[in-house]
């Protein structure tokens, strides 16, 4: 595994609620505004931690009628949903920061 695909891993969750914050989606449109962001993410990689993060009852799967084919489950936040956000937000900041500097640092020797 790659070291790009190995750090999205570990972010992929937050950036899933962030999408579905914004709206209900389903899955496939998921993969689709993660790569619209440069995320390129399979389906494969977003199905198994919609799961979790609905047994987490973060979010909540509704199913809908599709205009085009069979229904699609939407995902929308809970309020669990939200403060997991929050969460990763912050921790991502605390991250992202101090990472930043180590790296404009190095760079400079």
């Amino acid at each position: 595994m790659s070291i790009r695909s190995q750090l999205l891993k570990g972010i992929l969750e937050g950036c899933i609620l962030a999408v579905i914050r914004r709206q209900s989606v389903y899955g496939y449109e998921l993969a689709v505004k993660l790569q619209e962001h440069g995320l390129e993410v399979s389906e494969g990689s977003i199905y198994p931690i919609l799961l979790r993060l609905q047994k987490e009852k973060l979010i909540k799967g509704t199913m809908k009628k599709s205009p085009t084919g069979p229904n699609r489950k939407y995902y929308v936040l809970t309020e669990d949903g939200m403060a997991a956000l929050e969460q990763f937000k912050q921790n991502w900041a605390q991250l992202k920061t101090p990472v930043d500097g180590l790296l404009e640092r190095v760079e400079k020797l």
